[in-house]
């Protein structure tokens, strides 16, 4: 079987994605030198108008779609489920640190940040998707019971 991520048949600018992904990458490393909740809260709240289809009220996303439009860079459309998944596994990751924020347990905030970090690194620089790897381990344990 060949590699797979999931496919929603529906196209999305990977280009926008990439700049999505260096701003929550800069909010989090935001809150680790200045240890603030609330940054995180902003991360997930934004993570979450974006899987729900609210994405007019993403600061984020507005960000992103100026810098595109403002520099005039091209677009180049990908199919929205593998970008989705990616957001599910971030706002997990982002929600996780918030919960060990929240438990007083340093050493799993920055464990998880760090995780995060080279997850989202891999994909802004070179368009490697972990958790589209992570969903073709999860098919070929669970074929028929997992998305």
């Amino acid at each position: 079987m060949a590699q797979q991520c999931p496919l929603l048949f529906r196209q999305v600018d990977a280009t926008v994605t990439r700049i999505n992904t260096l701003f929550i990458m800069s909010g989090v490393v935001g809150y680790m030198m200045t240890h603030s909740l609330v940054i995180l809260a902003v991360l997930i709240a934004d993570f979450l108008f974006r899987l729900y289809g609210l994405k007019h009220l993403s600061p984020v996303q507005n960000a992103s779609l100026w810098i595109q439009r403002r520099f005039s860079l091209p677009e180049k459309m990908e199919d929205v489920g593998a970008k989705r998944l990616a957001a599910l596994f971030g706002v997990g990751f982002i929600a996780a640190m918030a919960l060990f924020h929240l438990l007083q347990i340093p050493l799993l905030v920055n464990v998880t940040a760090a995780i995060y970090l080279f997850c989202a690194a891999l994909d802004l620089l070179f368009g490697y998707c972990i958790a589209c790897k992570i969903y073709h381990l999860a098919k070929k344990i669970y074929p028929k019971g997992f998305l």
